[in-house]
């Protein structure tokens, strides 16, 4: 489903553009912060950090939405690897800019946005559908209860 069968979205949110770039997809949300570096399998794009909400789930061609990276400068690497395995996210929403958070988006040539008007984390759920603007830094969300059909 995309923008053109749905009415206008349900909320709109803004922020400071990371990355440029306009993608659309289904949400993964996630409260934990994501270690790049021992906590994601690159090749598949799937959490493996033992402790994470989202352990076993990729997020290959979703709209990541979670509050910052953790862990070493790996990060990058790790999200440049699954840029090239075609396993990365479509776009990023993020709560904390960091080097981590940012360079992930640079490296992966996604749309991100930052230091939303809303916490992102309490307006969006797994399965919303999202689309990020990320050069007018406009986030626009349906959520998945709404949808007609």
């Amino acid at each position: 489903m995309t923008t053109e069968t749905l009415a206008r979205p349900d909320i709109v949110l803004t922020g400071r553009k990371v990355v440029g770039g306009v993608a659309e997809g289904e949400a993964l949300v996630t409260r934990d912060t994501i270690s790049g570096w021992g906590g994601v399998n690159a090749m598949t794009g799937t959490v493996i950090e033992s402790r994470h909400e989202l352990r076993g789930q990729s997020f290959a061609g979703k709209i990541l939405v979670f509050p910052g990276a953790k862990g070493s400068s790996g990060w990058s690497a790790v999200f440049h690897m699954a840029r090239l395995a075609g396993k990365a996210p479509r776009a990023m929403l993020f709560n904390v800019m960091t080097t981590k958070a940012a360079l992930g988006a640079v490296v992966m040539r996604i749309p991100a946005v930052t230091d939303l008007d809303r916490d992102p984390l309490d307006v969006i759920e797994t399965g919303d559908r999202v689309r990020v603007d990320g050069d007018r830094g406009v986030v626009e969300i349906w959520k998945a209860g709404a949808r007609p059909g």
